[in-house]
């Protein structure tokens, strides 16, 4: 059985440590805490779980503190959490499992990283990172900010996600640490160029955000995944500028890297849809829906957008069409995925009020 080192790096996170440490304290053989400046209950709560206990100044760069953590771990292999993460009881018992099982030659486990969640406890989004590592493998963080583990070698896929829980965050730090960056004069790299225009998305600065989302796009550089969502967000900004035929241009380009993603599916629907084209918008709801190998996806996936989302905008569509039957049908299977949801419960009620006893026929 292979022995764990648990890394994490954390700063004001006295709301939310001990749930994490509580959720991994019996799976991990060494709990390694990096705090960067703590000025709340952090450390005592922390020093109730391990007395490895480290302090890091900070200096505006994820990877140092990372990588300062990692120094300090003497297992096999490094684990790596953030404060607000947890582990649900399934995936502590695949962890468990892995434990056991897994063969000393294996370099790298990715296991899925769930994002977000609704209010109905569905995962909305979810990627892939590389979540446990060889220790001798002498892995490194890259990147002051949205740092990234390069990893190479035996590289396997788990089940096992990590579920993000977050309470509260700080909405400026990485915006503010990439326009101090800027103020430097220092070089972006791609992957920089690109997540800093995801920051300036966050910050509703649209036309700031297509400008750096362009800039990233014309260095001809970066993950295709990155490109693939660039070019999502960059029509979701001129959706909300109102320019839509840009919003359009820009989905279609995506079409170069890779076949259409259900996301940008949705959103050729949702463009067809605000033109009345509902045929055409048909098209793309049903094709987000079919699209196959999602579970092959290691970029950020949209769980709505192959799920509840375009069955709701189908109902829609159906509906203006004045296909009763048809809009009832996908509202429920809407329904599958948000069944105590008040406009998919709403429109169930409408249908039924005026279909009566059809839609309880066999189609």
């Amino acid at each position: 059985m292979i022995s764990i080192s648990l890394c994490l790096i954390v700063k004001n996170e006295e709301d939310t440590i001990v749930r994490c440490l509580n959720s991994v304290k019996d799976i991990v053989d060494e709990i390694n805490i990096v705090d960067t400046g703590s000025t709340d209950k952090t450390k005592e709560l922390v020093a109730n779980f391990t007395d490895r206990i480290y302090d890091f100044v900070w200096v505006d760069d994820f990877a140092k503190a990372r990588n300062y953590a990692f120094e300090q771990a003497t297992k096999d292999y490094i684990m790596w959490l953030d404060a607000d993460d947890v582990l649900l009881e399934k995936d502590r018992n695949m962890l468990l499992e892995l434990k056991e099982s897994l063969k000393p030659n294996v370099d790298s486990v990715m296991m899925y990283y769930n994002l977000t969640t609704d209010e109905f406890g569905n995962v909305t989004s979810r990627l892939k990172r590389n979540r446990l590592v060889k220790r001798s493998g002498n892995f490194k963080w890259i990147g002051a900010v949205h740092e990234y583990l390069e990893v190479r070698g035996d590289i396997i896929q788990s089940d096992i996600a990590i579920t993000h829980k977050s309470i509260h965050h700080d909405s400026d730090r990485n915006l503010q640490i990439y326009e101090k960056q800027l103020s430097r004069n220092e070089n972006f790299s791609p992957r920089d160029l690109y997540y800093y225009a995801n920051e300036l998305f966050d910050h509703r600065k649209l036309e700031q955000a297509i400008t750096y989302y362009q800039k990233f796009l014309n260095t001809g550089k970066g993950w295709i995944e990155d490109r693939i969502a660039a070019l999502g967000k960059i029509a979701d900004c001129y959706f909300v500028i109102g320019n839509k035929e840009s919003a359009f241009e820009s989905i279609l380009q995506s079409f170069r890297y890779d076949r259409p993603r259900p996301e940008n599916c949705c959103r050729l629907g949702y463009y067809f849809l605000t033109e009345n084209a509902y045929h055409q918008a048909i098209y793309w709801y049903k094709t987000a829906i079919d699209y196959e190998n999602l579970e092959d996806s290691i970029g950020i996936v949209n769980l709505n957008c192959s799920t509840w989302l375009p069955n709701l905008q189908l109902c829609i569509c159906y509906y203006q069409l004045g296909n009763n039957k048809l809009a009832y049908h996908y509202n429920e299977v809407a329904r599958r995925y948000r069944p105590n949801d008040e406009r998919i419960l709403h429109n169930k009620r409408f249908f039924e009020s005026i279909l009566k006893d059809e839609i309880y026929e066999k189609e």
